[in-house]
């Protein structure tokens, strides 16, 4: 059976949730199929560890760039040497997976396609399968990007956004927003099998289209455990923190830096904290690239005079992570909405303990092992941090918590039940 899985996310430079979903999943079915052939599907040659799936270091930087061959395919070294690589060119610099993988399925289809996000082509094999991790943009659509997807000039934008209101009776228009909710609405009615990460994400997703209840399944995210795990070596701690300006002691969080993962709201009750608490002395280390709604992030700090006390460090490549988490007395997630949460894992892994929002999708992921807070209320926040860097037993207690947690999630699990779904389409 011929296998075709959208590696274009995985194959992204500046990876976060899903892109390292996608690429730890490809190196894990790497790992344990030798029956079926994959052919990978990209809009740029593989880079880092998708060119060697071989390879024991799992980092971005892993492997070299491989050599391109003809008809744009490229070699990829696998265990049983059934990866190979088709680059499928964007000949517009918008809707790749709509205009260019649609006619890559109208003319080559696999035997089953696999897409690790959201996004189904409207050309497509009768045996897809998409994996939607969320649905978070039905219900806070303010806190998503609205911009405009762009042409070759300002005059094409304006009419390509009047094709689309054309083509949808006015319905949608060409921006992001509007592109991810109808992708959505079209993955769910068209492909033969739906993934979600957790059982929260399933009920959000029936709920949003009931007549797919039948075909959704739950498999659950895992994390890099070769990587991340506990672990003391002060040489490189020091090395890695220098390098991010990062001064211990903190407490931080690992994300895109942007409104929907309630950054303010985290900056503001760190605020409140170091007012009430003055003998608490950490810095907020926030880790991730800049995303929509960060103006409004960098515009707190601004505002309260705090450039010295919150740390930003950008995008982080992943080897470094588990040196910030092991470095870090507590991790902290204020997410309203989440259909998983990969660095809570991460975390777990880490012997980090955790304060978290107290919201349905990270309960089911934690259960009892971290501290969780509302997420709306500033002050809860301030006191849930304020309490774990000054109670040394609850740290402990959760660290264990999260070390017997930790043991039902794994990379190699996700994979096994991905390939078992794919196997039985």
């Amino acid at each position: 059976m011929i296998i075709g899985i959208d590696a274009s996310r995985a194959n992204r430079q500046y990876k976060s949730g899903t892109e390292w979903y996608s690429y730890h999943l490809i190196r894990e079915l790497a790992k344990i199929d030798s029956k079926n052939q994959y052919l990978l599907y990209t809009d740029k040659p593989l880079i880092g560890g998708l060119t060697n799936l071989t390879s024991d270091q799992e980092v971005e930087n892993s492997g070299i760039e491989a050599n391109l061959e003809k008809n744009n395919s490229q070699e990829i070294i696998s265990q049983y040497n059934n990866f190979r690589c088709k680059i499928i060119k964007q000949h517009l610099p918008f809707f790749w997976t709509q205009l260019s993988l649609s006619l890559e399925m109208l003319f080559h289809p696999p035997d089953v396609l696999f897409i690790p996000a959201h996004t189904l082509p409207i050309i497509h094999p009768q045996k897809s399968v998409v994996t939607i991790h969320d649905i978070g943009f039905i219900h806070n659509q303010q806190l998503y990007s609205h911009k405009r997807i762009e042409s070759v000039s300002p005059t094409y934008t304006r009419l390509l956004n009047l094709l689309i209101k054309i083509i949808t009776l006015g319905k949608y228009e060409s921006n992001v927003f509007d592109y991810h909710i109808w992708s959505t609405k079209f993955t769910l009615k068209h492909a033969k099998k739906i993934i979600t990460v957790s059982k929260f994400s399933k009920k959000e997703i029936e709920k949003f289209c009931p007549a797919n209840l039948k075909k959704i399944q739950v498999i659950y995210n895992g994390y890099n455990n070769k990587l991340y795990q506990p672990f003391v070596n002060s040489e490189k701690n020091n090395q890695v923190l220098d390098k991010y300006g990062i001064k211990q002691p903190y407490i931080f969080y690992v994300g895109r830096l942007e409104k929907k993962k309630n950054i303010t709201t985290l900056v503001e009750a760190y605020v409140i904290m170091r007012e009430k608490y003055k003998n608490i002395k950490h810095k907020l280390v926030l880790v991730g690239s800049a995303s929509y709604g960060f103006n409004e992030i960098n515009y707190i700090i601004q505002e309260f005079n705090i450039n010295s006390e919150v740390i930003l460090t950008g995008w982080v490549p992943e080897e470094d992570m588990p040196v910030i988490y092991h470095g870090a007395t507590a991790f902290v997630f204020p997410s309203c909405y989440e259909g998983f949460g990969i660095p809570l894992l991460q975390a777990m892994a880490c012997n980090t303990p955790i304060i978290a929002s107290d919201i349905p999708a990270i309960s089911e992921i934690v259960e009892d092992s971290a501290l969780l807070f509302d997420p709306l209320n500033k002050k809860d926040i301030a006191e849930a941090m304020a309490k774990i860097i000054t109670d040394d037993n609850l740290r402990k207690d959760l660290i264990a918590r999260g070390q017997r947690r930790i043991n039902y999630f794994s990379n190699g699990k996700n994979a096994q039940e991905t390939l078992a779904l794919l196997e039985n389409m």
